[in-house]
């Protein structure tokens, strides 16, 4: 007698519960709606905040001369350019000539396509790369890099522990990683006001400014749907990390997760 074929685990994509490979397709499907948009997404979905939490993050994570580091859903680069700026920065004031490294890695080409088209990268020639890959099956080898990044990417993996025991393999021993994503406010009137400026505004402004309701009100129900604080904590602890560290950003919108690889 056949076996029975194995049965696909069910994720969360915003309110919906889907197969990880439908979840997998459809966050393919939002980001490439939303790609030449995306700085102007994050700006609605923060208020403009989000380049401020992004600056208090790459300042925590102190790039430094001479590292290698990974910027997993990188979409446009934000973080991979500001790690090159820092890692620069550092090596002039200790003297030490040493250009650091970064790689863009986003699942989505057309992410890729629109961080690639930015005219800044232009002075980071030979030091920037871009590779599509899957944030869950990292295509480099154990150890390869000093720091990985993710900022308000890993809400959207079909199965975001595989991903953090990825970011631990590629990470050397000693390596940081930080994850800046959206969560959960710590005072529950605010949460309340939050997400009714949530999910009243934000999918009519993305009707208004992308021509896209659908793709903006997933967003808004992925932030809802993602854990908090302490239990992704446990999560990260779990898949290898050590020291995990919470920062809140504007009383919980967002959150930055920061550990060492052990």
């Amino acid at each position: 007698m056949s076996a029975e074929p194995e049965t696909e685990r069910k994720v969360s994509f915003g309110f919906e519960e889907v197969t990880e490979s439908e979840k997998v397709a459809r966050v393919k499907g939002v980001f490439r709606s939303v790609a030449s948009r995306y700085d102007l997404m994050n700006d609605l979905m923060s208020a403009g905040v989000h380049r401020l939490w992004k600056h208090d993050a790459m300042n925590r994570v102190n790039p430094q001369p001479g590292e290698r580091h990974l910027d997993v859903a990188g979409g446009t680069g934000e973080l991979a350019r500001a790690f090159l700026e820092l890692a620069d920065k550092a090596g002039k004031r200790r003297g030490i000539d040493k250009p650091a490294t970064a790689i863009v890695s986003d699942i989505n080409d057309a992410m890729l396509e629109a961080g690639k088209a930015r005219a800044d990268n232009a002075k980071w020639e030979g030091r920037l790369d871009w590779v599509c890959a899957d944030g869950q099956n990292l295509p480099w080898a154990d150890n390869s890099f000093d720091v990985v990044t993710v900022s308000f990417g890993i809400r959207n993996f079909a199965d975001r522990v595989a991903g953090l025991k990825e970011f631990r393999r590629v990470l050397k021993p000693g390596g940081r990683l930080a994850v800046l994503e959206f969560s959960h406010m710590t005072a529950p009137a605010l949460q309340a006001a939050y997400d009714t400026y949530s999910f009243n505004v934000i999918p009519q402004l993305g009707s208004l400014v992308a021509g896209d309701k659908e793709s903006y009100q997933y967003l808004v129900e992925s932030i809802r749907k993602f854990p908090d604080q302490e239990t992704f904590r446990a999560e990260i602890e779990e898949a290898g990390f050590s020291n995990v560290s919470v920062t809140n950003f504007s009383g919980g919108i967002a959150a930055l997760h920061f550990g060492w690889a052990v």
